[in-house]
């Protein structure tokens, strides 16, 4: 194995540590707002998978930034989903009289 890959490795391994250890922190409370941001965050992999997309000089270069472009979007519109329900569940239900 080249040096590169096991630094990479290495790498990989403390950040997925790391990551766990700050998002296991995370009061429930703070959970939807936290999603919300980082949804919003990845709208930036649309501008990116389009910047891809316009740039490409062949058709598979076309065909895999369209295919980015998809998985992007669709990893907004479901995350912004997922928030919304979420936050429905903290909506205080009408009551009904008889």
């Amino acid at each position: 194995m080249s040096p590169e890959f096991v630094i990479g490795i290495v790498v990989f391994a403390l950040a997925s540590l790391v990551g766990f250890e700050v998002i296991s922190k995370v009061p429930p409370t703070l959970h939807t707002p936290l999603m919300s941001g980082a949804n919003a965050i990845s709208g930036i992999t649309i501008v990116g998978a389009l910047i891809a997309a316009g740039l490409s000089s062949g058709p598979m270069s076309t065909a895999l930034g369209f295919l980015a472009v998809v998985a992007a979007t669709t990893n907004v519109v479901g995350g912004f989903l997922v928030t919304d329900r979420m936050l429905e569940m903290f909506k205080k239900k009408p009551e009904h009289k008889p």
